[in-house]
């Protein structure tokens, strides 16, 4: 009894502690609006002085905002590069697509490009028309990471081959920090931090239904973030992939702020763009009737973190209580997954294509109204709402800090909503409401943003300029300085 006393008591304290450390996150945010003027316009200690010369290490905002030279580079760098898995294709999580989408670009810049990444068994990595991006593969660990001791080796050998390495990149630890430590010229990409999952934690434990058993995952969590806390000063420099991942690593993690640089994820705004007749072929060839006067689309993993089981329960609400709604909606579901086959059960209003390669997905953007996100993980910036934007589609996705602060920043460029049914189908018939004219109006703004901050070139070209700065090891060199350029 005395123990499970004990327990009551830890798990009462922690929750007390992650509610005062969220109070205390929502007044320094509300301090900081206040002391700017303006919650999400960054601009404007740059407008006091057009002419004032930027030091990049302490610029607070994200990097994409900054217009770099699209001129071939002055400098052609050696980067190693460490990521646990090299996606095939397009067939990647947001990590490896980010590592895919970053790294050909620089490549294709005429920066030399080694790539220390895990060998798979059943398939090979593709082939590319690009000299000189090199794979050094190894076999993966037993937990499916990459074996220290084995890319240590095979950065090393190459390190001293040739020129060293003028930047070392590891998406998340894919260089574990027992390696990074001495590396001062290195960059490392949080795509997702425990502090930020503990909302996520939350979130599924306020889900969770009274058949299933508590989850140890918010206790387990708050050690997480102590060991993050702990380790992560060993390495150099480090990229948030969004606005508030960047604020945690300077306030909660207490990571220098010259240390965090915040550069936001990017797709190819060459492949995600508006273009309505492909929407109108995919619509033909997915037999999309034209009486329905709103088209939601979602796309994805099908399952239960993305917030699968809270969206299927809004529409399966909606469409037995709202005759109207069933008649003139339909729901387009690109994505495999185990909700799938609930999905299909809704009957015809729900369309599940399964998964689509790029070319398809560009496609099934052009070919909906809006598209949803009810992602339940509270952590880095999801492709899927990047591209939907840059295809000039309004969003619509869960209340989570990082969506809301880099994305979803205002009511003119989409729709949020907390992670109940409630308030997931407020959204839903505010959306119905609307109409065509409203999305159409939205979706312009959000990919005029977009165009602004989620490309593929502005995410390579801030990822260029930082890896510059760092390179020479002494960050008083003229590429750590940036002159805003007048209009």
């Amino acid at each position: 009894m005395a123990k499970d006393q004990t327990t009551i008591f830890s798990f009462r304290f922690l929750l007390s502690t992650i509610f005062m450390l969220s109070i205390f996150s929502f007044i320094s945010f509300l301090s900081w609006c206040h002391y700017f003027g303006q919650c999400y316009s960054p601009y404007r200690l740059m407008e006091q002085n057009q002419n004032a010369t930027v030091n990049l290490l302490t610029y607070p905002f994200a990097w994409n905002r900054l217009s770099f030279s699209s001129k071939p580079p002055p400098k052609l760098l050696k980067i190693a590069l460490f990521v646990k898995k090299w996606p095939q294709r397009f067939h990647a999580g947001g990590l490896e697509r980010h590592a895919l989408t970053l790294h050909l670009a620089l490549a294709k810049r005429g920066h030399d490009l080694h790539i220390f990444t895990a060998s798979s068994s059943n398939s090979s990595l593709p082939n590319y028309s690009i000299r000189n991006l090199y794979f050094h593969l190894s076999k993966p660990s037993p937990a499916g990471y990459l074996d220290q001791a084995t890319v240590w080796k095979q950065f090393q050998t190459q390190n001293s081959t040739g020129r060293q390495f003028d930047v070392i990149h590891t998406e998340s630890v894919g260089l574990r920090y027992t390696r990074s430590r001495n590396l001062t010229n290195l960059a490392v990409t949080w795509h997702g931090i425990a502090y930020e999952t503990i909302h996520s934690d939350i979130i599924q434990e306020l889900l969770r239904t009274p058949e299933e058993s508590q989850s140890p995952a918010l206790t387990e969590r708050a050690k997480k973030v102590v060991e993050e806390v702990q380790f992560f000063p060993n390495y150099a420099h480090h990229v948030a992939t969004s606005d508030h991942a960047g604020d945690i690593l300077k306030r909660v993690y207490m990571i220098p702020e010259e240390r965090v640089h915040i550069i936001l994820n990017g797709v190819d705004q060459e492949i995600f763009k508006p273009d309505v007749s492909t929407g109108k072929e995919f619509k033909k060839k997915f037999d999309i009737p034209d009486s329905k006067l709103l088209v939601i689309g979602m796309a994805g993993r099908l399952v239960k973190d993305k917030g699968h089981p809270l969206m299927f329960e809004a529409l399966k609400q909606i469409f037995e209580e709202n005759n109207k709604f069933r008649e003139s909606g339909i729901v387009v579901v690109a994505g495999d997954g185990p909700w799938a086959a609930r999905y299909k059960n809704l009957g015809t209003n729900v369309l599940v294509l399964g998964p689509l390669e790029q070319a398809q997905l560009a496609n099934f953007y052009n070919a909906i109204d809006i598209f949803v996100n009810p992602t339940l993980r509270a952590q880095g910036l999801d492709h899927t709402l990047l591209e939907a934007v840059l295809s000039g589609k309004p969003v619509m996705a869960t209340r989570l800090a990082s969506i809301t602060g880099s994305v979803v920043v205002g009511s003119e460029m989409g729709y949020t909503f907390s992670p109940t049914v409630t308030s997931l189908k407020k959204a839903i018939y505010g959306v119905w409401g609307d109409g065509r004219e409203v999305l159409d109006r939205k979706g312009q703004i959000a990919r005029q943003r977009g165009l602004e901050l989620f490309t593929a070139t502005k995410m390579a070209a801030a990822y260029e300029r930082l890896f510059l700065c760092i390179s020479s090891g002494s960050y008083d060199n003229h590429f750590c300085q940036y002159r805003p350029r007048l209009n």
